[in-house]
């Protein structure tokens, strides 16, 4: 939230807010402008577990707005997918999930799982 890309990010959450929640756009511009303000004083310092705590604190938002609406999923999806995540560094995208790719070809098979995967064969 310390890059050039800060004032994009900053419009399409407070674009999410006001079509969601716009009697709280206030409260949420006030809140993105201390939380800048925050990141680029613990970036000064050296302090990358402000930066980290910061963005979950906005995670869990994100988690809350979409847990009291279930309709947002759509649209929250488009605005991570669209505007937000493509503003990150290439170092930080693969911490967004999980992308798995596999090739079989002939015979073989290809199990993946995100977590636990139990496989029986005969």
């Amino acid at each position: 939230m310390a890059t050039d890309a800060w004032q994009h990010a900053r419009d399409a959450t407070v674009a999410l807010w006001r079509r969601v929640h716009p009697e709280r756009v206030p409260a949420i511009e006030a809140e993105l402008a201390e939380v800048r303000a925050e990141v680029i004083a613990a970036r000064d310092e050296g302090d990358s577990q402000v930066e980290e705590d910061l963005a979950a604190d906005w995670q869990r938002r994100l988690r809350r707005l979409l847990r009291d609406d279930p309709s947002l999923a759509g649209e929250l999806r488009r605005v991570l997918d669209e505007e937000l995540n493509p503003l990150l560094t290439p170092a930080d995208q693969p911490r967004l999930g999980v992308q798995m790719t596999a090739t079989a070809s002939g015979h073989a098979r290809v199990y993946q799982a995100g977590g636990n995967q139990t496989i029986r064969e005969a």
